[in-house]
């Protein structure tokens, strides 16, 4: 086989629109992710809200729109009166999912006042209490969060100092309710009643919420596929996407392997599209249910859970949790993620990095001190950036190599986005940890005439970091050499690196 990557684009052949809030993320009451992360008062770029100013711009350039709150696990336990109303009366509550205790300081109000100053791009996705709670106090945060005015509850939350309602369109009915770690876990059968009647209750107040039902944690759920089934047999017609979370690392220093999780992400993707559309069929409806893809990311959970089963039951208040010091390897496979997500934009319209802010997050903060970017911050802000349009039908045909857990993997991951201005943006990673990867790229049909930027984030340390103390030490550099020649594309791809391509 060639060594050269190929494939060819054409306007003719394309997969879907990008929606906006597959540039999501998540804010979850998990070690310091509100709490000295987006939240610091007294810190010297705070305003009077206490937000982090410098935090904050980073959020805005990070590109981030759909942000999900306030869990995660957090939220099985969560009484959302507790958050609301004036801070010094807020009661201080154990948070059993993480082991804490939440203060309560930063709640609703706070978390829509933050999302205002990210700016308009930025929706509230809320999550309600299907674990410990269920219909009525659903319905309760919604009758406060959204009606106008003249009840007791929408009076309430003016009375608060928010006169105008929160508008939040998107909510999740819950999460990960499959696992056994959850408080309040159920099986599907009882989920999925339980989502049903929350949905429909949902709806009685406002037809056209938009409602995300829990799909399995991961594909390797022993319930996986047959969860969704059931869920979906008793829910499909009131819900508008199931869930899907996944996270990768490198196990027994496989890196290999761990190059290539996005075969597995698009495998879980493609399946559970296969559930709905089974479901669907079964059930004779015209509607399709999309998917939510509302947690991923690369996350060390071998060492989290080894940190959790050392750690003191003593509930301390926002602990350094999930801290993970992010690498350029770890960098390329969350930006071949990325990959995947575009690659199936037709129906993952939602999803949301997780997290925001210091836990398994691109932005790290110091308490009191700096805010920096992680390696990861750069493919998800270049891709928020540059991949908005249409996505384009990419098939590749790569030279491969062999890892232990996927069997044969093609070198090249690749999808392309051409925005309405007729540019095209070409997203590209080369898995080889030791060689550079030419690519050809045949183009038809779309006028373009000029290379205007290829950049790469690689580095000669397939280990390096940004941190604290070296906050710059990895940053994507521009590839000199890379053309286009008679309606071809023509490029080399940097051993072990994420690619940007920029057409015009």
């Amino acid at each position: 086989m060639s060594r050269t990557a190929r494939f060819t684009l054409d306007p003719a052949f394309t997969v879907g629109k990008v929606d906006p809030r597959l540039y999501g993320s998540f804010v979850e009451h998990l070690g310091r992710c509100v709490y000295t992360g987006i939240f610091e008062p007294g810190h010297p770029t705070a305003d009077e809200a206490g937000l982090r100013g410098d935090v904050l711009e980073l959020v805005k350039e990070l590109g981030v729109t759909a942000i999900r709150y306030p869990g995660g696990n957090f939220v099985s336990g969560y009484k959302w009166e507790d958050s609301v109303g004036p801070v010094d009366e807020r009661p201080r509550r154990l948070d059993l999912a993480w082991r804490s205790t939440e203060t309560n300081r930063f709640g609703l109000s706070e978390f829509i006042d933050f999302l205002k100053k990210v700016g308009p791009q930025a929706e509230p996705m809320m999550a309600v209490n299907l674990g410990t709670r269920g219909v009525t106090e659903a319905i309760e945060l919604q009758e406060y969060a959204n009606h106008p005015s003249g009840t007791a509850l929408s009076d309430l939350r003016a009375a608060h100092g928010d006169k105008d309602p929160y508008g939040i369109r998107l909510w999740c009915l819950g999460n990960e309710m499959d696992g056994p770690w959850q408080t309040g876990h159920k099986t599907a059968e009882e989920y999925g009643r339980l989502a049903a009647e929350t949905a429909r209750a949902m709806r009685q107040i406002d037809r056209d919420v938009e409602l995300v039902a829990c799909g399995s944690s991961g594909s390797g759920m022993d319930t996986f596929a047959e969860w969704e089934a059931t869920v979906l047999t008793e829910a499909y017609d009131v819900v508008d996407y199931i869930s899907l979370h996944a996270y990768y690392e490198p196990l027994d220093g496989d890196v290999d392997s761990f190059l290539a999780s996005a075969v597995d992400m698009e495998s879980f993707i493609e399946n559970v599209v296969a559930t709905c559309d089974h479901i669907g069929a079964k059930l004779k409806s015209k509607k399709k249910i999309n998917l939510s893809f509302d947690e991923w990311n690369v996350w060390y959970l071998s060492k989290t859970q080894e940190e959790a089963e050392s750690n003191p039951l003593d509930w301390p208040e926002a602990p350094r949790l999930l801290e993970d010091n992010y690498s350029v390897t770890d960098a390329v496979v969350f930006g071949s993620l990325l990959i995947a997500l575009l690659r199936h934009a037709d129906r993952v319209t939602v999803a949301c990095l997780a997290q925001l802010v210091n836990v398994i997050a691109p932005i790290m903060t110091e308490p009191g001190g700096a805010a920096w970017k992680q390696t990861t911050f750069f493919p998800f802000a270049e891709a928020s950036r540059y991949g908005r349009g249409e996505v384009l039908d990419v098939r590749v045909d790569s030279p491969t190599y062999e890892t232990k857990k996927y069997g044969e993997v093609p070198l090249l991951h690749a999808t392309a986005v051409r925005g309405e201005d007729g540019t095209v943006t070409v997203f590209a990673v080369n898995r080889s940890q030791d060689q550079e990867l030419p690519l050809e790229v045949a183009l038809h049909g779309l006028e373009l005439s000029e290379l205007t930027e290829h950049t790469a984030l690689s580095d000669a340390d397939p280990d390096a970091r940004n941190t604290l103390d070296d906050p710059e030490r990895v940053t994507p550099h521009r590839i000199s050499g890379s053309a286009l020649d008679g309606g071809t594309l023509k490029a080399v791809l940097e051993p072990l690196s994420w690619n940007v391509i920029r057409l015009s």
